[in-house]
């Protein structure tokens, strides 16, 4: 026999093996799951039995009347399954029970709720379900009892594995050989098939054929080269920048990393004692700059600061960090001009208020989207200039670079663009107001992979995209197929390093404690609320003040007691909206000291810059951090906090509008546009106990842990390898080799890049 039928048959008895190894598995989960339905059965069955008998009982107890009320129980008990029934009095004493009620029964055994309860317990080696009926009457809530022997259930738990081995044997044996048959009249046509199916996904033509013109055979060999696209994440939850650094290696061996932001992670500006440089106060920086310090490569920003010019080469790049620089960081300059139409204009009086759905109106004007345009393209060229080589790993950051993606695909068409959207993407309706909603569309659709906070947002885009852009959409994979291009959509949840760089050199908690209530010169004692943002309307700033204002007016006995620590950095300030919202914020706070502050005032507005080992001393000192965002993508400032509560103290309120909510759900989730709630909650975090905050805390600490910033690059570069595999399959495709030759090349780089990929972890 050739060696590939000794090959089929050998997988056809490892999978019978598998099989039957598997269906003994389970039968423990099937032998719980029948138990659980039997209780619930019985339940079902002592609620029934309660409800029919419930106005015979209501007159006996009520006359007294325990003779008729032991004749009630006693037929009642006729039913084989029930064991006992009984009364529990107010006072607790056992009435009217019937013979076969245990003698190890009493009434404090049984949950004394103002509803019904269920409860197990242990009489003679039997296991006994206690269901327990509140009876109100006049002395008070009694209950009736009625008690099921459960030893039924593991009876018909053992019947029912049994016949599941049984049919599981038999269907899987019948399988077994049918699967090894088919595959052995199949063999000689698959290298053909498997010809046609590369062929065709790189023709793009698979889905157009249908299942009329094509074998069933194509269809399978087809959906197997998809599914071989899966690499794995290392099984691990200690993720760092050598883990990340590993996995670069052993999937994207030799890759060059370029990102592409707005901002840049550097500022260098020019004060009275020389030329100072700033950590910008940025969700995207916290996130992107950890990984750039472990994988190397290429930061492309703006240079904005006011020194930037001076501190960089002929070639306007600098090492950063400046002490032992990782990275090179490339700036691209703007005049005052394009600033305002591409940054302020188009960008942040368009696309932000679009996205955030806050109740300000977007404003679109030609000139912006003009000026956005050119200054998109300004980077697209940037990137192409620093390139190395023809196939680097580009990662596009944010709404500033919608069109960037289309223009560097243009000129590196075998680079893989990885956009991230850090902001959320509306619903189709919404994003409908924009002008330039298609040519946006496409632009981003330039990329290799587009990623978003939450599936909530890539399902809004591909809703777009259905709706504004003729393109075909796979939606099982979540891909977009436009002018021969395909890009996946994905969800990447954000996060931050860990543990955080800055905190290296912040004190412990009680130190930053002393140092907080000296700088606001706060009584001892006082509970410290603190909200660290920019100076942004979507941050939900004044809702969280008015908060503090409706909780010291409904319980004035917090006045004098807590204190709110709200730093807010200024932030596009030509912006009429930012500074007006910097006006009103003040305003507020002064109105609220006004009337609260006896002898402290309780708003504490600190509108600057705060550098990140001031955040971290801040949040260490705190004993509550409220993020309120009306409407966030997901909202670092969360993830921020608790990385700094080594303490396993504190409380966080988050908004219900932020991506973070979606997976902190130990912090107390409002929703910041009800004041009250937000309210009850501060007051809640404020007097939670010690050992509820720990437990909750430790939740959130470890899973900011295991789902840091490095795994969630990780993620984005194992699909970057994905595809760039995918790409090598098509070419291989269309190289025209012989088709054995073929099949045994694209063998080779399916399992060694995945050999490869699992090395990495």
């Amino acid at each position: 026999m050739p060696f590939r039928y000794r090959d089929i048959l050998r997988f056809g008895v490892f999978g019978l093996a598998v099989a039957l190894i598997v269906a003994f598995g389970i039968s423990p989960f099937t032998g719980g799951i029948v138990e659980q339905w039997s209780r619930s059965d019985v339940e079902a069955r002592s609620r029934l039995v309660f409800n029919a008998i419930q106005p015979f009982l209501d007159r006996d107890v009520e006359d007294q009347s325990w003779g008729g009320l032991s004749d009630l129980f006693k037929r009642v008990a006729l039913d084989k399954k029930i064991l006992a029934v009984g009364f529990c009095d107010h006072a607790g004493t056992l009435i009217a029970a019937t013979p076969e009620m245990p003698a190890s029964f009493s009434c404090e055994k049984i949950a004394r709720s103002e509803s019904e309860s269920f409860a197990n317990i242990t009489s003679g080696g039997r296991r006994i379900l206690v269901a327990a009926f509140p009876v109100i009457v006049a002395r008070g809530r009694s209950y009736l009892v009625i008690l099921t022997d459960l030893s039924f259930a593991s009876a018909r738990s053992s019947q029912v594995i049994s016949y599941l081995l049984a049919s599981v044997s038999g269907v899987v044996l019948v399988l077994t050989v049918g699967t090894i048959i088919f595959a052995i009249l199949m063999l000689r046509s698959w290298m053909n098939s498997l010809r046609r199916a590369v062929e065709e996904v790189r023709q793009g033509t698979s889905h157009a054929r249908g299942a009329a013109g094509s074998s069933a055979i194509d269809r399978e060999i087809h959906n197997l080269l998809r599914q071989a696209e899966h690499f794995t994440l290392p099984n691990q939850t200690d993720w760092s920048p050598k883990t990340l650094q590993d996995l670069l290696n052993g999937v994207l061996p030799g890759a060059e990393v370029l990102v592409v932001s707005n901002r840049e992670p550097y500022i260098h500006n020019r004060t009275d004692k020389g030329i100072s440089v700033q950590r910008p106060a940025s969700g995207l920086v916290s996130a992107l700059e950890p990984i750039m310090r472990a994988c190397g490569g290429t930061w492309i920003a703006h240079g904005s600061g006011s020194a930037d010019r001076e501190t960089v080469d002929q070639y306007d790049r600098i090492g950063v960090p400046e002490s032992a620089p990782t990275y090179k960081l490339r700036r691209v300059w703007l005049t005052e001009e394009e600033q305002d139409g591409y940054y302020y204009g188009f960008a942040n009086e368009g696309l932000w208020p679009l996205c955030h759905i806050v109740f300000v109106r977007p404003t679109f004007r030609v000139g912006d989207w003009r000026s956005y345009r050119d200054i998109n393209q300004r980077f697209a060229d940037a990137v192409v200039a620093e390139a190395q080589t023809e196939d680097p790993i580009v990662l596009v950051q944010d709404y500033h670079f919608a069109l960037a993606p289309k223009m560097i695909r243009e000129r590196l068409p075998k680079a893989t663009i990885i956009s991230f959207w850090h902001i959320p993407w509306p619903n189709a309706e919404t994003f409908s107001i924009c002008p330039w909603k298609t040519e946006i569309i496409e632009g981003m659709l330039g990329s290799t992979i587009l990623g978003f906070h939450t599936q909530f947002h890539c399902n809004n885009f591909v809703e777009c995209v259905d709706r504004f852009v003729e393109s075909r959409i796979d939606r099982e994979v979540q891909a977009v197929s436009l002018a021969g291009h395909e890009t996946r959509i994905r969800a990447y949840p954000i996060s931050i390093e860990w543990p955080p760089s800055a905190l290296v050199t912040v004190p412990e908690r009680e130190k930053c404690k002393t140092e907080c209530f000296a700088q606001f010169d706060l009584a001892p004692g006082t509970k410290v609320i603190v909200g660290v943002e920019r100076f942004d309307y979507t941050k939900g700033i004044l809702d969280r003040m008015r908060a503090v204002d409706v909780l010291l007016t409904r319980n004035p006995a917090w006045r004098d007691r807590l204190v709110f620590i709200q730093v807010a950095a200024p932030t596009r300030s030509k912006l009429s909206a930012y500074s007006r919202l910097q006006s009103e914020a003040e305003a507020l706070a002064a109105d609220i000291n006004a009337r609260h502050g006896d002898r402290q005032p309780p708003i504490r507005l600190v509108a600057r810059h705060y550098e990140p080992v001031d955040v971290f001393r801040l949040f260490r000192a705190a004993d509550v951090c409220v993020v309120s965002s009306l409407h966030d993508g997901m909202n670092l400032v969360a993830k921020e906090f608790v990385s700094a509560r080594a303490d396993n103290a504190g409380v966080l309120v988050l908004s219900s509008f932020t991506g973070a909510s979606r997976e902190m759900s130990e912090a107390l989730i409002v929703n910041p546009y009800d004041t009250e709630e937000m309210a009850g909650a501060i007051e809640l975090a404020m007097t939670m106990p010690l050992d509820e905050q720990s437990e909750r805390m430790k939740l959130l600490r470890q899973q900011v842990k295991e789902n840091n910033v490095y795994r969630w690059a990780g993620t984005m570069l194992v699909d970057a390898a994905r595809s760039r595999t995918r790409e090598r399959i098509l070419h291989l495709a269309k190289s025209g080799e012989q088709t054995r030759a073929s099949a045994a090349n694209v063998r080779t780089a399916w399992y060694g890049r995945g050999r490869s990929t699992q090395a990495s972890g």
